[in-house]
């Protein structure tokens, strides 16, 4: 059997500027091959470039990333601010009714970073602009210096609830991760389920109540290094598992 296809949300890019591009981390594609098993395909921030049903009958899943535009505040409810930062409304108009779409079919669907957010706004819930300006919280942000190993360099611990089904996946409760966010969930969608926090009491960790199908999102970034981590192998290892099981089960039905 062939290798499951994976949709890669893509973010808007300009370059030098002004030219219009549209982008995916090279970390999440090779998250994807050399762990997952699986082969990326990239889907553009374009509603009217994307056909939904299209895009899900050619795709196992779906990865949805971080990215520096956050989701639009119009989204959930809230008046825009100049701390919610960059915005990109076209990824918006294509992911969150396609994580919508993928929770219904049971479609196996993982986030990271600004794609854990997506999730919660997808699910109703809503976001804080700004984690660092609360009361008690850390600074997430992305180090503004060093190598890019030290940015992406593990930065705190994330607890994980008891009989979480992160626990089994990780082997611990507990899990050492890195940290390159500004935004974070502020109140969980109604089927969102937060499953971890940082020692902070920020949301890192979340599953959709009674998907069908893989439904996890995580708020640090488990695409650096996917190979060789310990808490983010077994992740896209899982994931893939989810991605094969989806594409034997559609190939049996067509039988």
């Amino acid at each position: 059997m062939s290798k499951p296809v994976v949709g890669v949300s893509a973010s808007t890019l300009l370059v030098n500027g002004q030219y219009q591009t549209q982008a995916a981390g090279s970390r999440y594609l090779e998250a994807i091959t050399e762990v997952a098993g699986a082969q990326s395909m990239i889907i553009p921030a374009l509603p009217h470039c994307v056909d939904l049903n299209e895009i899900m009958s050619i795709c196992d899943g779906f990865v949805f990333t971080g990215g520096r535009a956050n989701v639009h505040p119009d989204e959930y409810g809230h008046a825009e601010t100049e701390a919610h930062g960059d915005f990109d409304r076209g990824r918006d108009g294509v992911v969150l009714p396609l994580i919508r779409a993928c929770i219904d079919a049971g479609q196996p669907v993982l986030g990271v970073c600004r794609g854990f957010q997506e999730f919660n706004v997808a699910m109703g819930g809503t976001l804080h602009p700004e984690i660092r300006d609360l009361p008690g919280r850390m600074n997430h942000r992305m180090p503004p210096d060093g190598t890019i190993e030290e940015k992406f360099a593990h930065r705190h611990m994330v607890h994980l609830n008891e009989g979480s089904p992160f626990i089994p996946l990780f082997g611990a409760d507990e899990v050492l991760v890195n940290s390159l966010h500004g935004q974070g969930i502020e109140e969980a969608g109604p089927r969102v389920s937060v499953e971890g926090h940082a020692p902070d009491g920020t949301p890192e960790a979340l599953v959709i109540k009674d998907a069908p199908g893989f439904a996890m999102a995580v708020q640090w970034h488990p695409e650096y290094n996917a190979a060789n981590d310990p808490v983010s192998k077994p992740l896209f290892e899982a994931f893939g598992q989810a991605l094969m099981a989806w594409k034997k089960g559609i190939a049996h039905a067509a039988e």
